[in-house]
C-alpha cells in the first residue's frame, strides 16, 4: 500500500520564497519513496511525500516551522493511494 502525506503552510506575506526553502532543506529520519514540494499563490508551501506503507503506519512528516514565518498552524492530511 502506498500512503501519501501532504503538508501545507501558509507564510507571512513576502516570505514565501523563504518558506518553500525551509520545507526544502529538511532532511527525514528515511527517505520517502517520492517528495515534491511545491507552491502556490498566497504564499502558500505544499509538501507531499510518498511512503510504502499501511495508511496508519508512523512515518516521518515534516516539523513546524518557527511561528514567525507562518500565518497559521500547519495543515496536515493523510491518503491511501487507490
Amino acid at each position: 500500500m502506498t500512503v501519501a502525506l501532504m503538508w501545507e503552510a501558509r507564510a507571512v506575506e513576502e516570505r514565501g520564497a523563504e518558506l518553500l526553502a525551509w520545507a526544502k532543506a529538511q532532511v527525514l529520519d528515511r527517505e520517502p519513496v517520492r517528495r515534491r514540494d511545491v507552491r502556490a499563490p498566497q504564499d502558500r508551501v505544499l509538501v507531499i511525500t510518498w511512503w510504502d506503507a499501511a495508511y496508519d503506519a508512523a512515518v516521518p512528516e515534516l516539523p513546524e516551522p518557527d511561528a514567525a514565518l507562518v500565518t497559521r498552524a500547519v495543515h496536515r492530511w493523510r491518503f491511501e493511494a487507490v
